[in-house]
């Protein structure tokens, strides 16, 4: 198997693939805007919509780099603010939703286009090539997956018998 193959089969497992983690889409699919919100009392963690709201920061702002529309690239102080959320009102977190579906979706239709050569160019303001880059992304949303599920699950709204 081919390095495009692998990524495109990870890139997918993240958004609407299910492989050994349930992917996004599917995990969001029920969660109420109440749920999405909802953060342990402790405070420990990051609400659902939080999470969201992070990852859509990264993936954007390295869709934004690649198109060489850095001028329209989210901006953040530091990672933590990478976490800030809009005004919480529904539609809001409906369009949180969408527009992360629609980022990821429009960096699989790059890494599905792209020429071998292109998948080891480096993207400008980035560390790495495309290849390298969508890796680290497609592993740092597997990881805050694993959170928003088990926030899931801490509020109860989490199935009780899954098809694995």
């Amino acid at each position: 198997m081919d390095v495009k193959t692998l990524l495109l089969q990870q890139w997918a497992s993240c958004l609407d693939e299910e492989d050994w983690f349930p992917p996004l889409e599917k995990v969001l699919e029920d969660i109420t805007f109440e749920q999405a919100i909802w953060k342990p009392a402790d405070g420990a963690m990051n609400s659902i919509w939080e999470l969201v709201c992070h990852l859509l920061f990264y993936e954007k702002r390295f869709l934004m780099r690649f198109l060489g529309e850095t001028a329209n690239e989210p901006q953040a102080e530091n990672n933590e603010s990478t976490f800030r959320l809009p005004t919480e009102t529904l539609e809001n977190w409906e369009e949180t939703k969408q527009e992360y579906f629609y980022v990821h979706r429009e960096l699989g239709k790059i890494l599905a286009k792209s020429e071998h050569e292109d998948l080891y160019r480096q993207i400008p303001g980035e560390d790495n090539s495309l290849v390298l880059e969508l890796k680290s992304l497609a592993m740092h949303d597997a990881y805050h997956i694993g959170q928003i599920v088990f926030l899931s699950k801490m509020q109860g709204a989490w199935p009780e018998k899954r098809s694995f």
